[in-house]
């Protein structure tokens, strides 16, 4: 049952000294029984169809699972012990709502959440944000993270400006150099993104970002383009061993295409020269060691022969590496609710694989699909469909998925299966 949920104030939650107790630094790994005086509780933030297997991991391990988006319906609402819609930025119902559930973790899954709220509630004892609430405000725009990485941490990334006007992203633009280019400071899956060629596209990438981004639409990021071979997603898990201490752990890199911003394929694994995929571990452990907390990251690099560059770091699963689903022993929604659990896991592949994206190819408020069946005599394959309310064009509606003896093979079986899949809207 969807509940919307109204505002109350802060003051209000914070009144509640009895739930304000001190979160231990480290997760026990008792887990108790759903919908029972002993249950684990774990709230997400965010329920689209990352957050969906992220709950169907937490609830095979036996944990009572809340969750929240912004519309009704959502993947993850679908598969959850309970669902609410609220707005998510509200810092003052994303209180009351935490207040009245007492979730033992909370879970953030997309970037446009009232952060600040977290923040307050964490530091009063309140609850426990997974990575850790500064690491869900310090990357829910582009800014902080970069800021932190390149000018605090000292790794290596493309040059960069912030602009807050137009004649700032003009003067910044010129600045950086082309080709460059924009990008909202906060946006998901790559929305309102733009390459620059010349001073005579900042006009219209000014106006691409306002419409992408997803909260603040008068900021945004102008970066230097960096001519680089291939970029990945480096998951990288920070979990307790068994000497009680938090471990570092790598999968295999995962090589990505996107287009206009927008992840259509992926694999694993990208195929990295040795001291590259040392940089690119150093990177990902420098940043996610300053974030703390547990859980999974999705680092994204751009790499070029032996050089590596930061690009950005998501403190969940990435899109990209839904392809674990097909190439691992855990994929990454397994990793993750088990790391935040204070579980151990397991970051081995088992086969090379691959994923593609299906598009709704429609605008409709309803969807339905056919040439599953076709796509999955293609061998090796699976397909997940999200379960979306709503068709876009070009929204993200399932993806397909396929294991092969090499990368190349599997990339081709999962294209042909994608495209197999053909959504239509009823008449």
């Amino acid at each position: 049952m969807l509940i919307q949920v109204f505002p109350n104030t802060i003051r209000t939650l914070l009144a509640f000294t009895e739930f304000a107790v001190m979160i231990k630094s480290k997760p026990s790994p008792r887990i108790g029984t759903p919908l029972s005086s002993t249950a684990t509780k774990v709230m997400l933030l965010g329920s689209g169809e990352l957050g969906k297997e992220v709950i169907i991991s937490l609830q095979r391990l036996g944990v009572e699972v809340i969750a929240v988006d912004r519309y009704a319906n959502a993947p993850g609402h679908q598969v959850a012990h309970r669902a609410y819609v609220i707005d998510m930025t509200d810092g003052v119902a994303l209180a009351e709502l935490i207040n009245q559930e007492k979730p033992d973790l909370i879970v953030p899954e997309i970037e446009a959440i009232a952060t600040t709220a977290l923040m307050e509630m964490e530091n009063a004892g309140i609850v426990r944000v997974i990575p850790t609430a500064r690491a869900a405000w310090l990357t829910m725009d582009r800014e902080g993270i970069r800021r932190l990485a390149a000018e605090e941490l000292g790794v290596a990334t493309s040059p960069y400006r912030f602009a807050d006007s137009l004649k700032e992203l003009k003067a910044g633009a010129a600045e950086i150099g082309f080709p460059c280019v924009v990008k909202p400071v906060m946006s998901s899956s790559g929305k309102g993104q733009s390459k620059l060629s010349s001073i005579a596209d900042v006009e219209s990438a000014w106006d691409c970002a306002a419409s992408g981004g997803r909260v603040d639409a008068g900021r945004v990021i102008v970066e230097g383009f960096i001519d680089f071979d291939y970029e990945i997603t480096l998951l990288t898990v920070r979990a307790i061993g068994a000497d009680g201490e938090v471990h570092t752990h790598f999968c295999e890199p995962i090589g990505h295409v996107q287009v206009n911003g927008d992840y259509v394929e992926s694999w694993q694994p990208q195929v990295m020269h040795p001291e590259a995929l040392q940089k690119a571990h150093d990177i990902a452990k420098k940043v996610t060691d300053n974030l703390g907390g547990l859980g999974l990251f999705g680092v994204e690099l751009f790499v070029k022969h032996d050089m590596v560059w930061f690009s950005e770091v998501s403190p969940r699963p990435h899109d990209t590496g839904m392809v674990t689903m097909a190439s691992q022993e855990q994929s990454e929604f397994e990793l993750h609710a088990k790391a935040i659990l204070g579980l151990p896991v397991n970051v081995a592949m088992k086969t090379p694989a691959a994923s593609a994206v299906i598009y709704g190819q429609h605008d409709a408020k309803v969807v339905a699909f056919e040439g599953v069946a076709e796509a999955l005599h293609i061998p090796g394959t699976d397909i997940r469909l999200f379960g979306k309310p709503e068709s876009f064009a070009r929204r993200r509606m399932g993806v397909a998925l396929a294991g092969a003896a090499d990368v190349e093979t599997a990339r081709k079986n999962a294209k042909t299966a994608a495209a197999k899949i053909k959504p239509v809207a009823p008449s």
